[in-house]
């Protein structure tokens, strides 16, 4: 594939002239490379005069992003009751209600021979079957065909994130190899946006360390950039500065910056925030990352694996106290006392997500937001951790070009393949698949704008 050219850094593009600003567009500083957002700018003159003439758009990016935590979610306070557009809203789904249009509910789905205890977590986003299995070997995940397909045309082939989990994610190659996941919110920070020679890095993150954002090193180059663009990319730039802006507050000030000797100095990195307690807290963070990476388009495959077993007693943004690691409360054995407190992390499980739905509809694309190019996946590799149950599973599907605000309900005793989601997803995506690993199809009741 031919390498797009970077456009040159020292001046702004003349938005005016006959070139639009290329889609791969950087900003660049001292130790700093920052992606640009979409803009309208970025469409060549005469598909931004189609658009806004008959409402045709132009070049169209859509994404994935699937989330799983895997202990699950109490099913009596997240099943709706009845089924299509007129279904009741769970007390969990009442969280994220504002969004009713925006995703659907499945009920009685699973994943084929994928049945036992927590080994199910590995199968969630391949499908491969008996994952509890001595002679088990992974599949292909979702993220990594998307990758496999449609990586090349970002900065990141595909992005794979956990909480909680450092060494096991969601994320599977074609031969079934793991990839580690990053669950430092600062690494992947510096990856994003801090780049260029050991000296440069390293006088950046001091700039960081002493309250200094990276979009100093900048400022010069989005004013001219600025002066050429129209009102709505001038909007769509000065969110998402404040959004970066805004994630770093948040790194600094979940634990503040802490010293890590380098080979020839110390300096001062970014903190990630380093107790798996502040369990929403380092949720939020990773959404926050997320957001940036989509809205730049710096990948379109992201992974994120909400590791519940590796948490201890949450503390900080919860409802009510929590006494109990997070694990031993999902195996709770019918305690009243559990009970409440797994509903107090399932309540912020689903405002969080309301939250992520929120930030992806704030941020528009060349009319539409990013949450109509990005598929949400959300859901659990458990019905019941409690009697350790994966056959029909919570899911939630947001976003990414479909028709949503419905429940759909499959039969419970021969549960829907979620496989067959995944298929739709593949599809949306522009990439040609009649087939992903137990799918039977694509999803039935679930329809494309």
């Amino acid at each position: 594939m031919k390498t797009e050219k970077v456009a040159p850094v020292l001046g702004a593009p003349y938005i005016a002239s006959r070139q639009p600003l290329t889609r791969r567009h950087f900003l660049r500083g001292a130790g700093v490379v920052l992606s640009l957002p979409m803009l309208d700018a970025m469409l060549p003159r005469f598909a931004r005069a189609q658009s806004a003439a008959s409402g045709t758009p132009g070049a169209k990016p859509r994404r994935m992003f699937g989330i799983m935590n895997n202990l699950g979610y109490l099913q009596a306070n997240y099943i709706p009751l009845g089924t299509g557009r007129d279904y009741k809203p769970s007390e969990y789904l009442e969280l994220i209600q504002q969004h009713r249009k925006d995703f659907t509910v499945f009920t009685g789905v699973n994943l084929p021979a994928v049945q036992g205890s927590h080994p199910t977590e590995v199968a969630w986003l391949t499908g491969a079957p008996n994952p509890s299995a001595s002679n088990f070997r992974n599949t292909i995940s979702l993220d990594q065909v998307v990758a496999e397909n449609i990586g090349t045309l970002t900065r990141f082939p595909s992005l794979t994130l956990s909480v909680n989990s450092p060494g096991r994610g969601l994320s599977f190659t074609g031969g079934g190899v793991g990839i580690p996941p990053e669950d430092k919110a600062a690494e992947i920070f510096k990856q994003l946006f801090v780049q260029g020679s050991q000296a440069e890095i390293d006088a950046k993150i001091m700039d960081l360390e002493n309250g200094r954002s990276i979009l100093d090193s900048v400022t010069g180059q989005v004013k001219a950039l600025e002066r050429d663009l129209g009102s709505p990319d001038r909007e769509r730039i000065d969110q998402y500065l404040t959004s970066v802006r805004s994630l770093e507050g948040r790194l600094k000030a979940s634990q503040g910056w802490e010293s890590k000797p380098k080979p020839v100095v110390n300096v001062q990195v970014p903190a990630d925030v380093a107790n798996p307690a502040n369990f929403f807290e380092k949720l939020d963070v990773m959404y926050k990352i997320a957001t940036l990476v989509l809205q730049t388009d710096s990948c379109r495959a992201i992974s994120l694996f909400v590791s519940a077993t590796g948490t201890p007693a949450v503390q900080g943004k919860v409802e009510a106290p929590i006494t109990e690691g997070y694990h031993g409360l999902s195996h709770h054995g019918k305690s009243p006392e559990k009970l409440a407190q797994h509903r107090v992390l399932d309540r912020g499980n689903f405002k969080a997500l309301g939250e992520l739905m929120a930030a992806l509809k704030a941020v528009q694309e060349d009319g539409e937001t990013l949450l109509d190019r990005t598929c949400v996946l959300w859901g659990s590799n458990f019905q019941d951790a409690n009697a350790h149950l994966s056959h029909n599973l919570p899911f939630i599907m947001a976003g990414g070009g479909f028709k949503h605000g419905q429940h759909l309900h499959f039969d419970n005793v021969r549960p829907y393949p979620q496989t067959n989601m995944y298929l739709s997803v593949l599809q949306r995506l522009g990439i040609s698949a009649d087939r992903f690993a137990s799918s039977t199809g694509t999803c039935r009741g679930l329809e494309m704008t």
